[in-house]
């Protein structure tokens, strides 16, 4: 059996001591050989060995030396001996320490009694201690602080023991007088936490006689006594009023230690909204003043958990809480912007608008490495106010437009996203904004930001100036035509044919693209630039970005180029009514389509145009040569009306969460309800009276019970062995984050006494056993309850198996049993979550490790499968319910999830019907751990069948 353990060294096996060293060295004279033995017998003690030949030797040469150093390390040393034979009985050389441990109490030196005391605090033998309590007690009242401290812990200790109530029986009463006398704070601290331990009841009575001088106390002894008020309204929640008062006084501490304390139990205790708003303040005061990164993100935390709790408070500290941006971190400007959107209020919605613009403003002086990111996420707070406060929008807009040209490509996308959001919700800014879009075009560097504003033209240009400058600013943009000269030509033919092998290659070596529905294509020169790094090409009035873009083989941007143009031709024939414009307009377009094809088949740039691209700009050309009103309706209205369809869906999805959120009832209809109105006031200060009333309102919406589910907890319940075995065993599983919690009832099903019955338990996967098995001793069809707490440190499908071992008095050797093995589900540490279509398809892509699982189930509806999935794997779906509605045959869904540990795993759903009915198809997960995608992927394969 394992001993218990109070010291732990680390201990470097490269060349163990030999005992006859260690022992020469202790016998010498020498104090720097007789330290450094004394280091290695104590090592060697730790790792296991016993080393008996060593006591007397000690007991000679060590005690009689007077070095603090040598004297210190014998004290270590008697901690880790054992000091009972196999019986438990006190072995009869302890008498020759028990003399010198008097000595050292009474030793002038105060180094020596202080280090005698603290070891007296990790020995349990009551034998050894009993004639040392005189001594112990005489330094209760030495004049050093140092002993007095140490003296106090000492005598706690002693009365902690199972026999220590009888060695000191007046130990409270004498604490108490000392605590009443006491000056030095850590020594009064200790009295107070021998109260706290051993005598609440005077522990108490001490607080709330000196309560009007607690904000007076140090530091440790105010952490204590707010330890002492937890304790006791846990127990006692009809005196917590009384107790407020003091959390609440004791929030102008100095102490940074005791102030969060103080928020973290008044938010535990009450819900009245004084104390929450103190606490807020107090969280919100120790944002700004600490300089620690990690400070700032735990009380952003505890921020976070009062917004979720108590929003209509936070909602006045908004101001505050934003001014954390002012950090240069990156997670706590995060999670500070996570917070404040959820806090901004038509009260507040121009105040943070206007600090984000100027935080935004900051960004631009590029000072800092991290500010690109930092501008994104600014950038989509403001999005998101925009959406939910249209009337803002219009202070911003020009603003974001700044950054059209960024060179952080993201926050770029993430402006002209936001611009095409906006010019569609808020009608009165579209002419503003067409404007200056068609002013600043020339200044976008990336490829996908000019497909998005060429959309963005061809759509919202209406009026024939508009239409005009739309023309107007692609042309500029694409330059001179042609594309390329007659010499570049000849000079790329003549390359083209030295190195004919090196394009092979290139073509060969591509990788499959990942679609937007995260399945698989063959990759084209298109979907190349699409996923490879954006293209980042100089703008300029005089080159033109468009025509620097086409340059580098953008062949996806032609085709986005051919038709904004055929769509604003199309529009200038509606409003422009001179035919002879209209046909110039026609022409130029014409002339451009031509060019982009004739440099698509050219040996000029490294690989020719793809497909897709060459039909679309034919296709622009044909409808230009020959209009009809039915085209004329799809290009210039139906792609519109697409978009607005998908804002709306997406609205009414924000607005069904919302709904869903507002639902979640706690309460019984049968829950009794208090009246506060009705009850007595006597006595009761503001504070109390609020408490009271928050926790009658709790009550009524049933927020203390909501935990308590107990149809889920039989749910968990597992049966660990037969009900024909001699001991049977069930397990309550209850997992908590990072921890799992067996609770095990084990009943003796036989008429004997079950003795020395341990229940030993071992793990596979991440899990880690935290406690060390104890010994039972199980009388005739009795019950034990155990409990074995379970470490988690990752995500995945873990296994807890083991045995009960016990012996009876008629058999000699001892008796296992077998039990069922536990396994973990990964279902518990996985959450729904949200995120970006974009970030989706950049994890899809990073993400090294993949599960593919083929589809085999008898379920014959493809929704209905995805249904079944989404439900068996506790993900979300992130596709919208309108790209899966109708009945095709084919169905293709992104699924999301996190871990409690932060991980993310994501899924893909691709499945077909087949003639006969049937479904297949495969579903891939991937995560960057192998644990999720393995474990989801046993999940999946266990519940994919349905039907069951």
């Amino acid at each position: 059996m394992e001993k218990s353990c109070t010291l732990l060294i680390h201990f470097d096996k490269g060349t163990p001591a030999i005992a006859n060293e260690i022992k020469e060295a202790l016998e010498g004279n020498d104090v720097p050989a007789k330290i450094d033995a004394m280091r290695k017998a104590v090592m060697l003690l730790l790792n296991g060995e016993t080393l008996p030949q060593l006591f007397i030797t000690i007991v000679r040469y060590v005690l009689p030396s007077e070095d603090h150093t040598v004297q210190k390390l014998l004290l270590l040393y008697l901690e880790i001996i054992e000091k009972t034979d196999l019986k438990g009985k006190i072995l009869p050389e302890m008498i020759l320490i028990c003399q010198n441990l008097r000595n050292n109490l009474q030793h002038p030196n105060e180094y020596i009694r202080g280090v005698t005391l603290r070891f007296l605090c990790r020995l349990n033998e009551t034998e050894i201690i009993e004639p040392l309590i005189p001594s112990v007690l005489q330094n209760l009242e030495h004049q050093h602080p140092f002993i007095r401290r140490n003296a106090i812990l000492a005598v706690m200790s002693i009365y902690k023991l199972p026999q220590g109530e009888q060695l000191l029986v007046d130990a409270p009463e004498m604490i108490e007088k000392v605590l009443s006398t006491e000056q030095d704070p850590s020594a009064k601290r200790n009295a107070f936490l021998m109260l706290f331990n051993c005598a609440h009841d005077r522990a108490i009575n001490y607080l709330l006689t000196h309560v009007d001088r607690v904000s007076e106390w140090g530091e440790l002894l105010q952490m204590v006594v707010l330890e002492l008020i937890r304790k006791v309204c846990r127990t006692n929640r009809g005196e917590k009023g009384k107790y407020i008062k003091i959390i609440i006084s004791l929030l102008n501490a100095p102490s940074t230690a005791v102030i969060y304390e103080c928020a973290g139990t008044l938010v535990s205790l009450s819900s009245a909204p004084t104390a929450i708003r103190a606490a807020a303040n107090t969280y919100c005061q120790l944002l700004l003043s600490q300089s620690d990164n990690n400070v700032k993100l735990i009380v952003l935390d505890r921020l976070n958990e009062l917004k979720s709790s108590h929003r209509d408070i936070m909602v006045d500290l908004i101001m505050d809480v934003i001014r954390a941006l002012s950090s240069p971190n990156l997670d706590i400007q995060r999670k500070t912007l996570d917070i404040v959107l959820e806090l901004v209020t038509p009260r507040n919605i121009n105040e943070v608008v206007l600090l984000l613009k100027k935080e935004v403003m900051k960004t631009q002086s590029g000072e800092l490495e991290k500010n690109g990111e930092y501008r994104q996420m600014l950038i989509q707070a403001i999005h998101s106010c925009a959406i939910k406060f249209p009337e803002v929008a219009s202070t911003v807009v020009h603003l974001m437009m700044d950054f059209l040209g960024d060179s952080n490509v993201a926050s770029a996308i993430d402006v002209i996203v936001f611009v095409r959001e906006i010019i569609e919700t808020n009608p009165k800014l579209r002419v503003s904004i067409i404007t200056r879009l068609l002013d600043t075009f020339y200044q976008i560097r990336a490829a996908r930001v000019c497909s998005c504003a060429l959309w963005i033209i061809g759509e919202y240009c209406f009026s024939p100036s508009e239409v005009e400058s739309g023309i107007a600013t692609i042309k500029q943009c694409l330059g001179e035509l042609p594309f390329y000269s007659v010499s570049e030509e000849v000079e790329a033919t003549d390359a083209s044919k030295k190195t004919p092998q090196s394009n092979s290659i290139t073509v060969s070596s591509r990788r499959p693209a990942i679609l937007a529905d995260g399945t698989y294509a063959t990759q084209s020169a298109a979907s190349e630039t699409a996923f490879s790094p954006p293209t980042i090409v100089q703008g300029s009035l005089t080159s033109g970005n468009l025509r620097s873009l086409l340059l580098t083989g953008d062949f996806f941007l032609a085709a986005v180029v051919a038709c904004t143009l055929t769509k604003l031709v199309l529009r200038l024939e509606g409003v422009q009514p001179s035919k002879v414009e209209v046909n110039k307009a026609t022409t130029q377009a014409l002339l451009i389509f031509v060019s982009m094809l004739q440099l698509g088949q050219s040996p000029v740039l490294p690989h020719p145009i793809d497909n897709d691209a060459y039909d679309r700009i034919v296709l622009s050309i044909r409808l230009l040569c020959n209009t009809g009103d039915e085209i004329r309706k799809i290009w210039l209205q139906s792609c519109r009306q697409s978009f607005v369809k998908m804002l709306s869906e997406k609205q009414l999805q924000e607005t069904e969460e919302l709904k869903a959120k507002a639902q979640v009832s706690h309460a019984q209809p049968d829950d009794l309800i208090d009246f506060y109105h009705l009850k007595s006031r006597k006595g009761m200060s503001q504070l109390e009276l609020e408490d009271e009333v928050q926790d009658d309102l709790k009550r009524a919406t049933g927020e203390f019970v909501k935990d308590a589910d107990d149809a889920n907890k039989l749910s968990r319940i597992l049966q660990l062995t037969g009900f024909s075995d001699p001991v049977y065993a069930e397990a309550y599983v209850t997992v908590h984050h990072y921890d799992i919690v067996l609770d095990i009832t084990v009943i003796n099903r036989t008429r004997e006494t079950f003795q020395n019955l341990c229940l030993e338990l071992a793990t596979m996967g991440d899990l880690k056993l935290v406690e060390r098995p104890q010994n039972y001793t199980l009388a005739p069809e009795s019950s034990k309850q155990i409990k074995a707490n379970i470490k988690v440190s990752s995500t995945e499908t873990g296994v807890i198996f083991g045995n009960i071992v016990y012996e009876t008095s008629n058999v000699l050797e001892r008796t296992v049993v077998v039990l069922n093995d536990i396994h973990i589900d990964i279902m518990d540490y996985i959450s729904p979550a949200v995120c970006t279509d974009t970030a989706f398809r950049t994890m899809w892509a990073e993400f090294e490790w993949e599960n593919k699982v083929a589809v085999n189930t008898v379920i014959k509806n493809e929704k209905e499968f995805l249904d079944h999935i989404i439900k068996s794997t506790n993900m979300k779906c992130l596709t919208a319910p309108s790209a899966l509605d109708g009945e095709c045959g084919f169905l293709a869904a992104n699924l999301y999830a996190k871990s409690v540990f932060g991980e993310d795993a994501l899924v893909n759903v691709s499945i077909e019907k087949q003639a006969d009915g049937k479904l297949s198809g495969y579903i891939r997960i991937r995560s960057k751990t192998q644990g999720i995608a393995l474990s989801l992927g046993d999940k999946i394969t266990l519940k994919q069948k349905g039907g069951s």
